[in-house]
């Protein structure tokens, strides 16, 4: 991606979370550091990326999901987003933050693990609502 810029790595909020989970008394439970949200793991299951790293907790395959936020996409803030749509949205959009949530699918551990910009750096107006279902037959 030609236009990322303004990365924040969280590996060390990553990092004091599962030292939290095996220190000795135990200051943080499986269950606190393992507490995906359903339709966060619905979202894995159905539009994450298969991650390079393993699950620190069960050690399973991991899915990496990347939302978009930003006043530039309109309605379409707040989604998520493959590393494909993001290489062509980065010349659309003028800018938008990218946050990249990492999440095992089997125990329910997730992270966000980065958060950056993307985009030209032009000033565009959002564009134009387009009708949803709800707007339809709600």
């Amino acid at each position: 991606m030609w236009s990322k810029r303004e990365v924040i790595d969280y590996a060390l909020q990553r990092r004091n979370t599962l030292q939290a989970l095996r220190r000795s008394p135990r200051t943080l439970s499986r269950s606190d550091a393992c507490d995906a949200d359903p339709m966060l793991i619905r979202a894995a299951l159905h539009h994450g990326e298969v991650a390079d790293q393993r699950c620190p907790i069960c050690d399973s395959l991991m899915v990496n999901l990347n939302y978009v936020f930003g006043e530039q996409l309109g309605q379409y803030s707040g989604r998520i987003k493959s590393t494909q749509e993001l290489d062509e949205m980065q010349s659309e959009f003028g800018e938008f933050t990218v946050r990249v949530v990492e999440v095992c699918t089997d125990c329910g551990w997730n992270h966000m693990t980065s958060s950056f910009l993307l985009g030209d750096g032009v000033k565009r107006r959002p564009p134009r609502r387009q009708k949803t279902v709800e707007d339809i037959y709600g």
